[in-house]
């Protein structure tokens, strides 16, 4: 095996390794998926394993979205522009190529939702009436005749008005007159609510408690099946009554966590799931650690008490992610990633006893050999197995004794315990604040590896995927014991023989912005260098130029406008700018709806004048990602050269 110590692929060979997503089968079998292929995500179709992709959206835009249509060859998805996340719905035929958009109202957001079962409506919300109040609309889609005779997609027609804030259609029921719709609060608190769309009555499905509710489906008896934590610290597949609201647990984790907030071994998220109604199969996955684990059998019993009936499922070996059975549920996609393995769509196919595909209940087994299979292999642009490296799980301890779970990551050639050539290091944060850092392939982690940094990527306290308590540790006045976790961090480097702590860098992306500059505020002669991404940098101006729909789910989390004012400004970077010592460069996106472009203005303005370093990147035809891989090649070449001179 070649040793990639010391070699330099550029950041372009990396960047152009493709990203493959979204699996969606139609009713034919047909795959489709999202893939960048042409540097932006698109959609694509493939008949059968490893056939050669034909790409269906000739767009530079990106798509955001795709859902297939559960009766005939067609598909809606979605796409913004300049990445401005106010998203346009499409309907593309696959007999003949025709594509007619269903909205056209560039100022307004469309959410995807769903299907109607005879695939002839859809339904979403948009905030078409006001910025800041996502209604619900169900709309025809037209279609395409034998002939090639084209029938327009009907008008959108509003059929609920929301309450103001954010708003999902998450189910269209298998008769065709109701829908369920979530409401969030906050990350982890959301209403259920069911809507009939014949009387335009609602039915408040979730009860007073915290919790969430998301992958809903219709079970066809009188209940809904989806992923939840109520009255729980993990989330479980659950069974909710639409007669009186109440949930059993079916499958997965449902214990509470230990006073720490710290899972057991068996208690993790389940954190995605499929169903099929009319064969009663099930999917989901657990979130163990960040890596996955995927369980797959049937529904038995009592329908109003369901059992999870296993069958054997092969093991991930990564991430699996979006779940979708295809016709009949014989077989299960899903796109899959690991620390050294692109994103690709695999399948799994279920069999019955007797050795044929299953397609009328019968009990399931995994098909002999049990080995999944790759539907849309991903190159490598000819980089070597050896140019991609895999993190070890760690975990240090904080100021207060918790332990913060992180994935570390040396690069190559290097001996951890070896003091005679040590190594700068990234500390990557993750955003949300309700993220999780994975162990997903990242080209530009793997860039920065080949170019001789280590990597850091802790989940602080406030992350997901640990329970609901964990994930409210740093709620509004503890905000910055999360900073204080990176903080302790640092010094767990420092303890690393192999790792130089002079020369230790800060990074990261939208709310792990914020705690770059909050990091480099708060702890300046811990860093070497700062990269901060669409950050944030003083939370009051932040909240008040935020997108409208998004201001109270933001004022849950970090305090509101309204009565928290001084202390958002007390722990804001911006207010004590004057303590940054360490280089600066800033990227973000014009477009930008979430985090407004002047917050990186004003933090590289204010940084400025304190005479330190600082390089800002803007983007004019970007938002809060950079989309495209024309700017991503020049984003992390500029970065790399940023580094390389302070680092």
């Amino acid at each position: 095996m070649p040793d990639t110590a010391g070699a330099d692929y550029g950041v372009a060979r990396f960047l152009a390794v493709e990203h493959v997503d979204s699996p969606a089968f139609t009713p034919a079998g047909r795959l489709l998926f999202l893939a960048d292929t042409s540097g932006t995500p698109q959609v694509w179709t493939v008949d059968e394993p490893g056939a050669w992709p034909t790409r269906l959206t000739p767009y530079e835009e990106r798509v955001s979205a795709l859902s297939a249509s559960p009766a005939d060859e067609s598909f809606v998805y979605a796409m913004d522009r300049g990445s401005d996340e106010r998203d346009q719905l499409l309907h593309y035929d696959l007999a003949t190529g025709v594509e007619r958009p269903l909205t056209d109202d560039p100022d307004s957001k469309h959410a995807w939702g769903a299907w109607g079962p005879d695939g002839d409506r859809v339904a979403y919300t948009a905030n078409r009436e006001a910025d800041g109040r996502f209604d619900v609309y169900v709309q025809a889609v037209g279609g395409v005749d034998g002939d090639g005779t084209v029938t327009p997609a009907g008008d959108p027609e509003r059929v609920y008005e929301g309450p103001g804030g954010w708003l999902n259609v998450a189910a269209f029921g298998p008769e065709g007159r109701r829908l369920v719709l979530t409401k969030a609060h906050s990350s982890y608190d959301e209403d259920l609510t069911l809507l009939d769309l014949e009387s335009g009555e609602t039915t408040n499905l979730s009860d007073d408690s915290e919790a969430t509710y998301s992958h809903v489906h219709f079970d066809g008896d009188g209940g809904l099946l989806c992923v939840t934590n109520r009255d729980s610290d993990t989330a479980y597949v659950g069974r909710l009554s639409l007669s009186d609201g109440s949930v059993t647990p079916v499958a997965g984790h449902d214990v509470t966590a230990d006073a720490t907030g710290e899972p057991g071994t068996d208690e993790w998220d389940v954190d995605g799931l499929a169903f099929d109604r009319d064969t009663g199969r099930i999917a989901y996955t657990v979130n163990e650690g960040g890596y996955s684990s995927l369980r797959a059998g049937t529904l038995a019993g009592d329908p109003e008490d369901p059992r999870f009936d296993p069958t054997p499922t092969p093991d991930v070996d990564g991430i699996a992610a979006d779940l979708v059975f295809g016709p009949d549920a014989e077989r299960l996609a899903y796109t899959h990633t690991s620390p050294t393995t692109p994103y690709g769509v695999r399948t799994i196919e279920f069999v019955d006893g007797g050795g044929t595909v299953a397609g009328d209940g019968d009990a399931v087994e995994r098909a002999e050999g049990g080995a999944p299979t790759d539907w849309t292999p991903v190159g490598r642009n000819g980089l070597p197995d050896s140019a991609f490296h895999a993190p070890e799980t760690v975990r240090y301890e904080t100021f207060d004794g918790r332990a913060i779970p992180a994935y570390w990551t040396l690069p190559p050639g290097v001996d951890a315990d070896d003091p005679d050539e040590r190594v700068p290091a990234i500390v990557d944060i993750h955003g949300g604040p309700e993220h999780q850092r994975r162990p997903w392939f990242s080209p530009t982690k793997q860039y920065f590896l080949n170019r001789g940094y280590a990597v850091l990527e802790p989940n602080v306290r406030g992350s997901s995927g640990y329970g609901k308590a964990y994930s409210h540790l740093d709620d509004v006045e503890k905000r910055m014991d999360s900073v204080a976790d990176i903080a302790a961090g640092v010094e767990w480097l420092a303890e690393q023989p192999s790792v130089d702590d002079d020369r230790i860098v800060a990074y990261g992306r939208s709310y792990g912005g914020f705690m770059v500059l909050a990091a480099i505020t708060e702890y300046p002669d811990l860093w070497a260098a700062a990269v901060d991404f669409v950050g944030i940098a003083d939370f009051t101006t932040f909240l008040e130029n935020t997108g409208e729909w998004r201001r109270g789910h933001r004022e849950a989390e970090y305090g509101s406008l309204e009565d928290d004012y001084e202390f958002l400004k007390s722990i804001s970077p911006l207010t004590s700018i004057e303590e940054v010592r360490c280089p600066l460069f800033v990227q973000h996106g014009a477009n930008d709806p979430r985090v407004p472009v002047g917050e990186a203005e004003q933090v590289a303005d204010a940084v400025r004048e304190q005479g330190v370093p600082v390089e800002t990147l803007i983007f004019e035809d970007e938002g809060h990602h950079t989309t495209s891989r024309e700017n991503l090649i020049a984003e992390f070449e500029a970065i790399a050269d940023f580094l390389g001179e302070h680092v």
